[in-house]
């Protein structure tokens, strides 16, 4: 099969469709934010316990220090995951969907210490999630 001057194979129609690759810079760019925002919760979660307020009574105890190392690994993770969604490969979406889907579920069991940024990166996680698999197709 021979290819044309943007690398497309001849024959072979590529269906864009703008709207979703848009959203998908977009949440390239949340990743990066919000990793870093995430960077910096475990770096004060590790630096400073008494900053958190923990509750007693919650199922999922855990040392903040602890919350803190996930948070810090987890947001190099989401980090590292949006900028390579820049390259526009496919293994950068799929890793994006698997690191900010572990990131929702460190934000859920993170409810208890800080229940309103949980909630507003759970819904964040979500749309990226929504972007990542949105992408754009290839029709034969």
């Amino acid at each position: 099969m021979t290819s044309n001057v943007s690398g497309t194979p001849t024959g072979v129609q590529t269906s864009r469709r703008p709207f979703a690759t848009g959203w998908t810079v977009l949440a390239a760019v949340l990743m990066i934010f919000g990793g870093a925002m995430a960077i910096f919760e475990g770096i004060a979660a590790i630096a400073k316990d008494d900053l958190i307020v923990v509750t007693h009574d919650y199922t999922y105890k855990m040392n903040t220090t602890g919350w803190g190392w996930i948070h810090l690994i987890l947001g190099i993770l989401v980090v590292l995951a949006g900028v390579a969604l820049f390259t526009g490969a496919v293994w950068a979406r799929a890793v994006g969907v698997v690191v900010v889907g572990l990131g929702m579920i460190a934000n859920f069991l993170w409810l208890p210490y800080y229940p309103f940024w949980a909630i507003v990166l759970i819904a964040t996680d979500i749309f990226i999630i929504w972007a990542l698999c949105a992408g754009t197709t290839r029709t034969d």
